[in-house]
């Protein structure tokens, strides 16, 4: 924590006042320039004397995922340096509070950014895409499990695997694994719940799959509202519809009490449940959790490994998926630029440079046949069993 603190006061001298921060390695004049537009809220955290706001042994959680991908940046940058490689990396803070994201694209200075990387909200990414589109500047975002409505933008990547293609994954792969099994989605009410079963039914009448019971449950649902749905003479999939983890880990463990019983069930769920270690606790075994996600990091490479190392002894901390995101993009993008150039754009599909996992990135065909994204189609399956979680094929 303390490492933390230290490291935002350090960032905050730099930055302030909104002003683009701009970090480079010492090479030769020409360089390729990467915009980082993140969520870094410094007004929120230093006052106009550059003091922090917060108690010194006090941290805000909603300051890491811009900072943790800042720092991922940073030590990819330094990993460039090594090869001398001309990158300037130049640093906009999207929730600003004297000016927007738009204001600060347009004010500036310098030459042209090459590529954008961003953090951001939908509404965010709008911005900052249309900005891509108009500049003909790639745009990758690392973090939205959707594409913010923008169509017709040849120019943009998403990273992160929209809601769509999660739950068609996790359908193609309960049909795979589980053909002849009943399958039963237990689900809250709600609109976004219903854009999920409308992605599964889509699917699945589309590939002529066994149609799926979808059950509807109270926010109280006890053992019995489950069990009425499940069947003592085979074994039953169960799916938590929603992306509400308070719902799949109350579902999780009233599932795990049912096994225990004449029950045999297993549970798939979304990426949501990517950031819980909750499954690993005695309430939730006896029964296999799997979930899928785009982002996996088994973190035995040598990368990973120095990352980690880093961390543990300069910051005196772990650090989150989110860092080693920020060190990902960077290093994959970097590399494609300074190897091609202004034909950056020709090559968003490539799977060079792939540092941490595998990606599919594909292009996203409009109803009006054109190209309106690059996504990120490949998903991992993670499995909780009995307080263990691995990797799946």
């Amino acid at each position: 924590m303390k490492g933390f603190r230290i490291f935002w006061m350090l960032l905050f001298t730099c930055i302030l006042f909104s002003q683009p921060l701009i970090a480079q390695n010492n090479v030769p004049k020409k360089s390729v320039r990467i915009g980082l537009l993140l969520p870094l809220l410094l007004d929120s955290a230093i006052d106009q004397k550059n003091n922090f706001k917060f108690p010194p042994k006090t941290f805000p959680k909603y300051l890491l995922p811009g900072l943790e991908f800042y720092e991922g940046a940073l030590l990819a940058l330094d990993s460039l340096n090594k090869k001398r490689a001309p990158i300037q990396l130049v640093v906009l803070d999207t929730r600003a509070a004297k000016e927007n994201i738009q204001t600060q694209l347009e004010k500036l200075a310098g030459p042209p950014l090459d590529l954008i990387l961003t953090h951001c909200n939908a509404t965010e990414l709008r911005i900052i895409a249309t900005y891509g589109l108009k500049k003909n500047i790639p745009v990758i975002n690392v973090n939205l499990p959707n594409d913010a409505g923008i169509t017709g933008n040849p120019f943009l990547v998403l990273l992160n695997s929209t809601l769509r293609t999660q739950c068609v994954a996790l359908a193609d792969h309960i049909q795979s694994k589980y053909t002849k099994q009943q399958v039963v989605v237990f689900r809250k009410k709600g609109g976004l719940e219903d854009r999920i079963r409308s992605h599964w039914e889509e699917n699945n009448q589309a590939k002529k799959i066994i149609k799926w019971t979808y059950v509807d449950l109270p926010d109280s649902f006890s053992v019995n509202h489950l069990s009425a749905k499940l069947d003592t003479t085979k074994s039953t999939i169960c799916v938590a519809g929603t992306l509400d983890e308070n719902f799949g880990k109350r579902l999780a463990a009233q599932l795990a009490t049912v096994s225990k019983q004449r029950y045999k069930v297993s549970l798939f769920g979304l990426p949501t449940w990517d950031d819980s270690k909750d499954f690993s606790r005695l309430e939730y075994r006896g029964i296999d959790i799997t979930y899928c996600t785009p982002y996996y990091n088994s973190r035995t490479d040598s990368v990973s490994q120095q990352v980690q190392q880093f961390f543990a002894t300069t910051l005196y901390a772990r650090p989150s998926d989110m860092v080693l995101r920020g060190y990902e993009a960077v290093w994959k993008y970097a590399n494609l630029l300074l190897k091609y150039g202004n034909n950056i754009a020709t090559q968003l599909d490539s799977n060079e440079f792939e540092l941490f996992r595998e990606m599919e990135l594909k292009p996203v065909i409009g109803k009006e046949k054109q190209l309106d994204y690059f996504e990120n189609k490949k998903l991992f399956f993670l499995k909780w069993q009995d307080g263990i979680r691995k990797l799946i094929s």
